[in-house]
Order: structure tokens, then sequence, then C-alpha cells
């Protein structure tokens, strides 16, 4: 009877081990989302190919895991439920912040950038407190000067995009000093801080600076470079929660293109500098 029994346990182990392996997902396809209207972390050129700095990522990362990658252009907005719907199975430019953790996972970084005000270059912005300090809103000297700083926006208009930390991030700082206008992506916040019907952006320096040297002139970075709270400083890909498997195989193809200075490369040609992860 006990032999019996061991015979009987040890097939039905062997059967939930086959089950388990058949259940597991063998990653070879993957769709991945991206807004395309992103510079220069994504855009879409004039030929109507996305380019930017995502673009050479996913695509080394997809070559190093020997996956097949479709790259499909989306509003910001819809990106992560769209993952979670199963539309996508990763998404660029995913920032982690706690509030976003609640519904997603993100792969390691593979840049890091700050936040910063992308203002008229002759408006009530132009100067603001703390221009070019690096600061951490979680800090006694970030606290200060986000004090200063919501001193000198009180009454104005401010901009950001839907779904985005920076917009939260202004709300939560700023929303009872100013009016918070939201919109679908960067770029149309840009139109409008370009014909005067906002003070001031605050997004990605990368794309800040960016657009400053573009405009000849117009408009100018100003204030600190923000890191912390809200903000999801860390650029990394999204992933649902269930797809441990394909995060890990995610962060050993990013793990090789950051130790062989891939993603320095990366970084330098779209950024002109380094904002690649260290350590």
């Amino acid at each position: 009877m006990n032999k019996t029994i061991t015979v009987l346990a040890a097939c039905a182990l062997s059967a939930l081990t086959f089950a388990g392996a058949a259940s597991a997902k063998e990653w070879k396809t993957v769709n991945v989302g991206v807004e395309g209207a992103f510079p220069p972390f994504n855009a879409t050129a004039p030929n109507g190919q996305l380019e930017g700095l995502d673009l050479d990522v996913i695509n080394e990362v997809c070559k190093r895991a020997k996956l097949e990658c479709n790259i499909i252009a989306q509003d910001w907005d819809s990106q992560i439920p769209s993952l979670v719907a199963g539309k996508f199975d990763v998404i660029l430019t995913a920032g982690p912040n706690p509030e976003r953790r609640k519904t997603i996972d993100f792969s390691d970084p593979y840049v890091i950038t700050p936040n910063t005000f992308l203002v008229a270059a002759d408006g009530p912005l132009a100067k603001l407190p703390h221009d070019g300090e690096s600061l951490s809103s979680e800090t006694p000297e970030g606290k200060a000067a986000l004090a200063e700083i919501k001193e000198a926006v009180k009454g104005l208009t401010l901009g950001g995009s839907l779904s985005t930390s920076q917009l939260q991030f202004v709300e939560e700082n700023f929303g009872d000093a100013v009016e918070v206008r939201s919109y679908k992506s960067s770029e149309q916040v840009l139109l409008d801080l370009e014909a005067g019907r906002l003070d001031g952006q605050y997004d990605n320096v990368v794309f800040a600076r960016d657009r400053a040297e573009k405009s000849n002139g117009a408009l100018k970075i100003s204030g600190p470079l923000l890191v912390g709270g809200i903000q999801a400083t860390n650029v990394c890909l999204g992933v649902r929660k269930e797809d441990g498997e394909l995060k890990e195989i995610l962060n050993k193809a990013l793990a090789e293109l950051k130790s062989d200075g891939t993603l320095a490369k990366i970084s330098e040609k779209w950024f002109k500098l380094d904002l690649s992860p260290k350590g």
C-alpha cells in the first residue's frame, strides 16, 4: 500500500511539473507600446518611422534577447491600461513611482533623468530660484526650494501631460497656488507654451532642453533639476506584474547593454551626455 501511494504521489508530482512547464509562456514575440511624440526619447519622423533613444534601446534589447518586437505608437495616457489589458507586453519610457507600482512592474532603468521647468525666455518664470541645482524633493534643501518656487509661480498657469508623474508632481506641490492644465502629450503642452497660453511646462529635463535648443531663443529651462517623491526619473521598460520571466529576459539584455557601454553610447547620441545608470 505504501509503495502504491508513493508511485501515485510521484505521478501526481510529475503531472503538476509538466502542467507548470506547459503553462509557462515561451517569449518569442512581444508587442511594444511607445508614445512616438516625446523627443528625443521617441518621435515620429516625417516618413512615419519611429526614432529616438527608446527605439535604439528596445531594438538592441530585442536583438540581445532574441525577441521579435512589434513596436506600436499610441497616446501615453492609454499605455498602462493597454499593457494591463494585454494589447502590449512592454511599454517604453516607463518611470516607476509608488502609484504605478500598484498596477505594473518595471525593468531595471536604461537612463536616469530629473525634471525641470520649460518656460518662455522673456516670461515671468525665466529666473526661477535654484536654477540648475540638482535637488531631491525629499531633502530639507529640496523642500525649502519647492516652497520658494511655489511662491514664484503663484497665480500663473503650468501644464503637464496626462498620466505622467510630472503632472502629478505639479498638482501635488503647486496645485493650490497655480492653474494646472493637462494635455494628451508633451508636444501639446509645448504648443500652448509657445503660443503664450501657459507660463511654464514641467517636464523631463532632456525633453525640455531639446525643445529650448530648437526654439531659437524663445524658450529656456529654468529652476532646479528635481528628483524624488512621486517623480518617475528612472526610465524603464514597463511590464505586467505576472510576467516575471519576461522581466528577467529584458533585464539580462539591459545588463549586457550597460556593461559593454551600449547604453552610454545611445544616451550620448540622443542627449549629448551620458545619463545611463551607473553602479
